[in-house]
């Protein structure tokens, strides 16, 4: 789903799905680009549960430190034996109800402890997934409706998914969000249109547009080197020369920075490197004959 009303692409839709879930299963699992993916993070009820975990945890470590202050102050034989042997402790839990209790809280322990470590890694590769693009968004809740006027696709709580923008994440967002994508993917996107989807609403191809953007780019790039080029062979005047090589710098400098995704440092090196390209060219002092 590249975003916007114009810009999800899916496969073409001839099979009709009944209202609900079926058809926003269907919604999402046809994008080609996969991009429709989005879906709750459930922050607040992960926290909670990481929470609950984490206090069971402290209590659990509570009544174990406990039971080993007990033992250093006892002189019983059999717990002594129990706290250095694994067998005998096993083998003390089946018989004496006081190993019997620490046995229980030992695999209580275990039990929440894989549960606690599990659910700190799942959530921790939850919060590294990106949430959905604006415009993919904005075309999602458009497909799907409004909770306040009663005309969702789902109903009940489920009318609310898409509520929390901050809440929401997708399995997978556009390959590429640099400036000059997102400029012809608002003002052009009826070049890119592909089929409809479920509920009549068009789509674009973002392999397409990655296309046209890739080729935009190369040619832009060529233009500006070949044009400078051509007019520092043609001009014979040094002044007019440098003159040429400033404008062309900044033309580059402005294209790199103001259509692509390039940080700073990236621009620099860029244009430094143009830079280099077009004074070597002059210092050869190449003059058409």
């Amino acid at each position: 789903m590249s975003s916007g009303p114009h810009d999800i692409e899916i496969a073409a839709h001839e099979k009709e799905y009944a209202n609900g879930f079926p058809l926003v299963a269907a919604f999402i699992a046809e994008d080609k680009d996969k991009t429709s993916t989005v879906y709750r993070r459930f922050d607040r009820l992960a926290a909670r549960n990481l929470l609950y975990l984490q206090s069971r945890l402290i209590q659990l470590e509570a009544k174990q430190d406990r039971y080993d202050a007990e033992d250093l102050q006892d002189g019983d034989l059999e717990a002594k034996r129990a706290a250095t042997s694994w067998e005998d402790f096993e083998a003390s839990s089946t018989v004496r109800e006081r190993e019997k209790w620490r046995m229980e809280t030992a695999e209580a322990i275990q039990k929440t402890l894989k549960e606690y470590h599990e659910a700190l890694l799942l959530h921790s590769g939850v919060l590294k997934l990106e949430a959905p693009a604006n415009r993919t968004l904005k075309a999602f809740k458009d497909w799907f409706g409004n909770p306040n006027e009663g005309n969702t696709r789902l109903r009940g709580q489920s009318s609310h998914i898409l509520d929390d923008e901050n809440d929401l994440i997708a399995l997978r967002i556009p390959a590429e969000q640099d400036r000059l994508t997102k400029l012809v993917q608002r003002y052009f996107p009826l070049l890119f249109m592909t089929e409809a989807g479920p509920g009549s609403i068009a789509y674009i191809s973002e392999k397409r547009l990655a296309r046209f953007v890739a080729v935009f780019s190369t040619v832009l790039a060529a233009v500006l080197l070949i044009g400078a080029i051509i007019l520092l062979y043609n001009i014979q005047s040094q002044n007019w020369r440098m003159a040429i090589i400033a404008i062309f710098m900044v033309l580059f400098a402005a294209s790199v920075g103001l259509l692509t995704s390039a940080r700073r440092a990236e621009i620099f090196a860029a244009t430094a490197a143009y830079a280099a390209v077009l004074v070597v060219f002059v210092s050869g002092n190449f003059r058409p004959v």
